[in-house]
C-alpha cells in the first residue's frame, strides 16, 4: 500500500526485511540480503498493519440490552452515551486500564497495529482527564472528546464552557486530538464551533463526528476548521461532497505527495449496528476524497474491533474494490492521523503502508491474496503480526 509504486503496489514472491522498528528493504525474495533471522511466509499475503484511526475504548458496563432493543425496531439516538458514561464512572482505574489492555490486545490479533482511541464517557473535568492519561499509557493516539453529550440535568451552554476551558486544560498533557458530535441531540453548530476553536487554540488536532444521523454543519465544520477528518458521513449533500473534495485539491493521490486534506471516515460496522445507510464511500472516491476505514468499537453501536470485517463490508456493500478497501483500512487510517508519512518529531515512524523507513507493522494472512478478506468474509484470517517490528501474534 505504498503510494509511491503506483501499479507496482502489489510484489509477488518479495521479501521484507525489518531493522530494530524499521522497515529497511523490500524487493523480490531471491535478492533479498542476509538476516539474522528468516520467517518463510509459506505463499502468504502479506499487508500493512490495520490503522484504526477511530474508537472509544475506555469504558465500562455492557449495552446489549439496547441493541437488542435497536435491533427490534427502536430507533438509535445518542443519549444511550449517558449509561456507559454511569459504569465508567464507577469503574476504579485499575480496571479501565485492565479492559482497555484487552480490548487492544483484541485489536492487535486482528492484524491492527496503529490504535486511536477517545476519551467521552466522563464527562466532568475528573473523569475526562483520567480516561485521557490511562488511554495514553496503552494506545497510540488520543482523542479528546469531552464534547460527546452534554450530561443528564446540566445546562448546553455551561457544559460547553467546561469542555472549552477546564476540562481541556485537564485533557491537554495526555491528548494529540480534539472531537467534537456535531449532531442532533448532541451539539450545535454554534457549540461545535466553540469547542473547535478552543481546542485548535490549545494546539490540538480536530476531528469532527458529522452526518451521522441525517444531514447537519460536522462536513461543513470540518473543512472550516480545515480538521484531520470528519467521521461518520452518512448523510451528504453535493455541496458536503465538493467541500470536502476542495480540500485535496493540492495533494496527489498516486505518490503521496502535497498537502492531505480532510479524510472522510467510513464506519461501516457503527452503520450495520444503528441501521444507518452504509456511508457514500463509493462517491466520496470517485470526487477524490481520501477515505478511511475504522471500526468505531464502543460498547454501544459497534462492539467490535475487526477491522478484517469492515474491508470485506466495504467490499461487498459498499463498491470499493479490494484495492481501496485496504488502503482505507491503512494508509487512509494513516492519513486521517497525519501519520502517513515521514518521522515526526516524537520519534514515530510512518505507518499504514510498507515502505522503506516506515514503521515495521504487518500482518500476515492464512490466504494467498487480500482478496480472501472479502471472499471469505468472517474467516479468521489473521496469520501473523509484527508490531514495530517485534512479532505479536504468531501462526
Amino acid at each position: 500500500m505504498d503510494p509511491a509504486r503506483g501499479s507496482d503496489a502489489v510484489l509477488a514472491d518479495a521479501a521484507v526485511v525489518f531493522d530494530g522498528e524499521r522497515i529497511a528493504w523490500i524487493g523480490p525474495a531471491a535478492e533479498a540480503p542476509a538476516a539474522d533471522e528468516m520467517h518463510d511466509a509459506g505463499g502468504r499475503a502479506m499487508l500493512p498493519g490495520w490503522v484504526d484511526s477511530h474508537t472509544h475504548l475506555v469504558f465500562a458496563g455492557d449495552r446489549s440490552a439496547e441493541f437488542e432493543a435497536r435491533m427490534a425496531g427502536e430507533p438509535y439516538a445518542a443519549g444511550g452515551i449517558a449509561v456507559t458514561t454511569e459504569a465508567t464512572r464507577a469503574a476504579g482505574d485499575y480496571d479501565l486500564t485492565r479492559m482497555l489492555l484487552a480490548r487492544q490486545a483484541e485489536a492487535a490479533a486482528g492484524g491492527t497495529t496503529w490504535l486511536e482511541t477517545k476519551t467521552g464517557y466522563g464527562l466532568d473535568v475528573e473523569q475526562e482527564a483520567r480516561s485521557a492519561r490511562i488511554a495514553s499509557t496503552v494506545v497510540d493516539d488520543v482523542t479528546f472528546l469531552g464534547a460527546h453529550l452534554v450530561p443528564a440535568g446540566s445546562d448546553p451552554e455551561e457544559y460547553t464552557d467546561l469542555v472549552c476551558g477546564p476540562m481541556l486544560a485537564a485533557v491537554r498533557p495526555y491528548v494529540q486530538w480534539a472531537d467534537v458530535f456535531c449532531e442532533r441531540g448532541a451539539f450545535t453548530e454554534e457549540q461545535s464551533r466553540r469547542v473547535l476553536t478552543a481546542c485548535r487554540d490549545a494546539g490540538l488536532g480536530l476531528r469532527v463526528h458529522g452526518n451521522q444521523l441525517g444531514p447537519g454543519a460536522g462536513v461543513r465544520l470540518a473543512v472550516e476548521f480545515g480538521a484531520a477528518s470528519v467521521d461518520h458521513v452518512n448523510y451528504l449533500a453535493d455541496s458536503d461532497v465538493e467541500a470536502l473534495a476542495g480540500t485535496w485539491r493540492d495533494w496527489d493521490a498516486q505518490t503521496g505527495s502535497g498537502q492531505p486534506g480532510t479524510v472522510a471516515t467510513c464506519l461501516p460496522a457503527c452503520d450495520l449496528s444503528t441501521r444507518q445507510p452504509l456511508a457514500p464511500a463509493r462517491r466520496l472516491l470517485d470526487a477524490g476524497v481520501e477515505v478511511a476505514l475504522a471500526s468505531n468499537c464502543n460498547p454501544g453501536t459497534s462492539y467490535t474491533s475487526s477491522m478484517n470485517f469492515c474491508v470485506a463490508t466495504a467490499v461487498l456493500q459498499m463498491e470499493l474494490s479490494v484495492a481501496e478497501a485496504l488502503r482505507a483500512a491503512t494508509y487512509g487510517g494513516a492519513l486521517a492521523l497525519r501519520r502517513h508519512a515521514g518521522v515526526d518529531e516524537d520519534g514515530k515512524r510512518a505507518v499504514g503502508s510498507i515502505a522503506v523507513g516506515h514503521r515495521a507493522d504487518v500482518q500476515l494472512l492464512n490466504a494467498p491474496s487480500a482478496a480472501h478478506l472479502a471472499y471469505r468474509p468472517g474467516m479468521p484470517l489473521t496469520a501473523a503480526v509484527w508490531r514495530a517490528g517485534d512479532r505479536i501474534r504468531k501462526t
